[in-house]
């Protein structure tokens, strides 16, 4: 039975160890460039839509779920092209072609985007940095200013600068008093570079994320961007994962049955969430989360503002204060807390 074999320099008709029709490729990049592409989008190429004109095809078989479909039958033990049947051509053409598909796969994949999240996973360093830093000024002015306390960073920076204090117990080494001074301006110079990363993410992410900067603000938008590794990345994910990025370590510890659910990750940063209370905090980032993952959706799409997804969301919060308010509600007579087992707790 002949089986219809295609490779990259053609397509060919082979019966037994011999060849009975042949459709070769040009060996130009660019031709075989186009027709890599045309494989990967399911479609035939010119030579092998050259031999499947032929009314017997019906009795082909092929390896090729491609060409299947347009006549010949599916056979994973249909013969291949026989060796010494069709003089191999060079692979240099072959090459380029797949250099030149390399760099525009590159270009098509290229997302200008990933300069904001880079901002932002810089700032949070910066943030953990600064807390780092001024952790350390505060206590060490402490020593010998005693009345300030040394979780107020900003007071204790302006003292390390300014001087003061208690003269008995300041360093007596001017080195150290010195050096000092340099901590807090390097304090002062990082909060100033995490306010300028702040500033550019706020300008940037409406035009990306035009969708999710309405719903969020700039900043929690394109945290939550980076955290699930892209734009692309967090439109495919289900509103079920959206809420619960960046609580990965509460939930594989849930998952080993150390720790009940978690009710929220990121989105616990957006102020309707964290300004509602405990019992609420948990519905309202359910809902956020579903109006994220259709927002991320929108601007993958490239679509404009949809001021109904903020609106819906502002209902449901609504919703959830009204019925706070009514007797027998939230804040009206409660039920007993005491759960009637493991799983009515984790609930």
């Amino acid at each position: 039975m002949p089986s219809l074999v295609s490779t990259w320099f053609g397509a060919y008709l082979v019966e037994g160890d011999r060849v009975v029709r042949a459709a070769p490729a040009p060996l130009d990049p660019g031709a075989l460039a186009q027709r890599g592409r045309l494989r990967r989008a399911g479609a035939v190429t010119p030579e092998e839509e050259e031999l499947l004109t032929d009314p017997a095809r019906a009795g082909w078989t092929t390896r090729d779920r491609r060409l299947a479909d347009r006549g010949p039958a599916f056979d994973r033990r249909a013969p291949a092209l026989p060796p010494s049947s069709v003089p191999r051509p060079d692979a240099a053409p072959l090459r380029l072609a797949m250099l030149e598909e390399a760099a525009a796969a590159i270009a098509d994949a290229w997302d200008p985007s990933i300069h904001v999240e880079e901002a932002v996973r810089a700032a949070a360093d910066l943030d953990r940095v600064g807390n780092l830093l001024g952790e350390r000024i505060g206590s060490w002015v402490s020593r010998d200013s005693p009345e300030i306390d040394p979780g107020d960073h900003d007071l204790a920076v302006r003292r390390a600068l300014e001087g003061g204090g208690d003269p008995a117990l300041a360093p007596v080494d001017p080195g150290l008093a010195d050096a000092r001074r340099r901590l807090a301006d390097s304090y002062r110079a990082l909060r100033a570079v995490r306010e300028s990363l702040a500033a550019a993410v706020s300008a940037a992410a409406p035009q990306r994320t035009p969708n999710l900067t309405a719903l969020l603000g700039p900043e929690l938008a394109s945290r939550l961007v980076a955290q699930a590794g892209g734009l692309e990345r967090l439109a495919r994910l289900p509103s079920s994962t959206v809420q619960v990025l960046g609580a990965e370590t509460a939930f594989f510890e849930h998952l080993r049955g150390r720790a009940p659910p978690p009710r929220h990750g990121l989105l616990f940063l957006h102020p309707a969430v964290q300004g509602a209370g405990r019992r609420d905090r948990g519905r309202l980032a359910r809902t956020l989360a579903g109006k994220v993952a259709i927002a991320a959706r929108l601007d993958r799409g490239g679509a404009p503002v949809d001021p109904s997804l903020s609106a819906s969301f502002e209902a449901r919060r609504a919703r959830l204060a009204s019925a706070k308010a009514r007797p027998g509600g939230a804040s009206g007579p409660r039920r007993s807390r005491k759960p009637l087992d493991r799983a009515a707790r984790d609930r």
